[in-house]
């Protein structure tokens, strides 16, 4: 991995759309210095937001508009996880905190 790149992993639904695609579910994806949201790389991946619920940064789930350095590790997690995995994953906080910072994203 390069010194200004994120390794960005697909998961679910997301998985599926890309290799529908015939693209790679595992990327490294190029970003600048100072970095950009979760939403603004899923948009440079054609993701739609539609389909993505939060993003994991560094193992940690984090809002759509938590901002992803280069050298982080990315993945998308899809929209609709079950109930209890949401709490056990982290979504329902990340969620909150979004609402809560106007970091939704979408």
């Amino acid at each position: 991995m390069g010194d200004s790149t994120v390794t960005v992993r697909l998961f679910g639904a997301l998985y599926a759309l890309q290799k529908e695609r015939g693209g790679p579910t595992v990327l490294e994806v190029e970003l600048p210095p100072e970095g950009v949201t979760g939403a603004e790389l899923a948009g440079m991946l054609d993701l739609p937001l539609s389909m993505i619920e939060g993003v994991f940064c560094n193992r940690t789930v984090r809002p759509l508009g938590h901002r992803l350095m280069p050298g982080d590790r990315v993945a998308f997690v899809p929209e609709g996880t079950p109930g209890p995995h949401r709490f056990f994953l982290g979504l329902y906080a990340a969620g909150k905190e979004g609402a809560e910072t106007g970091e939704a994203g979408s």
